[in-house]
């Protein structure tokens, strides 16, 4: 099997990388940074996989092009191709600049959307492919000080439902889906640009990269299904939305600008990823996980349900014949006992 990730570099698109690589899988590794990606390229084949590093800005639709060409050119195929890249800005909408939202619309949106056409391309020379999708909970319901980030999430899922249609009435055999996620602690927001006066912090339940990568090879390998939903905040926070979204809506104004930071400010210095790779030349490798580990989960009950469905599915029905034989059994039990009852 052949993917190429983008993201690759770090967070969930590195975990994701070294899960295909515990598969054997050929990786191709697409980011800005070259100290993450040959990071990230020794920790695949330490795991049986081979690497290609494949230094990109997904903002750069051509550069985007030659790296699939070049992934091509190495191995002949795509069967794989997994959108993790992304960029954005904490703050409220007011505060931030038309071009540092444009920067991560850019890589948000844009990067996807030219990681998808480079897919299809690619894809078309091997009669087929899977292109996984990173989105996350806010795809759905946007949340206070990261409008740029949720537009560029939510127009993703726009965009990937119109191609659906497109792909079933040519008959492209190219599945898309999609992998909504929790908050993950990823080096994000140590990097992030952010005009928040506290420390960036996912939103609790916060899970480990490890449980996304997961779910996103499983995703590649079962595409039928339109998307995945992993960790039960995810799911609590869909539900929600659709069936309360004004109540939703007011708790998240009440407790949004809290929960996604920290009492204490970022440290003087810390870098900015917005406009250069935190782990450029002078930058450091930051690795797959951030620094909130101690309050993280590495599994998720409900990612396990959502991959055995099928069992949980077939066992519902076995439980429920066994029910209904039992009632049934019951039932013809009584009437045996009041025939011979009645003929005493």
């Amino acid at each position: 099997m052949v993917v190429t990730g983008t993201g690759a570099g770090a967070g969930v698109g590195r975990a994701a990388a070294r899960a295909f690589g515990g598969r054997q899988a050929t990786v191709a590794l697409l980011a800005r940074g070259r100290r993450g990606l040959e990071a990230a390229a020794a920790e695949v084949r330490a795991a049986g996989g081979r690497a290609l590093v494949v230094p990109v800005d997904v903002a750069d639709a051509a550069a985007v092009d030659a790296a699939a060409d070049r992934v091509l050119a190495e191995y002949g195929r795509i069967d794989v191709w997994v959108n993790a890249a992304f960029s954005t800005v904490f703050g409220p909408v007011g505060r931030i600049s038309a071009a540092e939202i444009g920067r991560a619309t850019q890589v948000t949106y844009l990067g996807s959307v030219h990681g998808i056409q480079a897919a299809l391309r690619a894809m078309a020379h091997s009669g087929g492919g899977t292109v996984v999708q990173v989105g996350s909970a806010l795809t759905y319901r946007s949340v206070p000080l990261q409008s740029a980030y949720c537009g560029a999430k939510s127009a993703l899922r726009g965009f990937i439902d119109a191609l659906r249609c497109e792909l079933r009435h040519d008959g492209t055999p190219v599945r898309l889906t999609m992998v909504q996620l929790p908050a993950v602690n990823t080096p994000q927001f140590s990097w992030v640009a952010s005009y928040l006066p506290g420390h960036p912090r996912p939103v609790a339940p916060v899970y480990q990269p490890e449980v996304a990568a997961r779910a996103i090879v499983h995703a590649a390998r079962r595409p039928r299904k339109r998307e995945y939903w992993v960790g039960g905040s995810t799911v609590a926070t869909l539900l929600a939305n659709r069936f309360a979204p004004w109540a939703l809506e007011r708790y998240l104004a009440r407790t949004g600008y809290a929960s996604q930071q920290l009492d204490r400010p970022r440290p003087p210095g810390a870098p900015t990823a917005l406009w250069e790779p935190a782990d450029g030349p002078e930058g450091e490798d930051y690795g797959t996980q951030g620094i909130f580990g101690d309050e993280s989960a590495g599994r998720s009950a409900q990612l396990w349900v959502s991959r055995h469905r099928g069992l949980l599915a077939g066992l519902g029905c076995v439980l429920a014949l066994a029910a209904a034989g039992g009632l049934a059994g019951g039932g013809q039990r009584a009437r045996v006992a009041a025939l011979s009852s009645s003929r005493a």
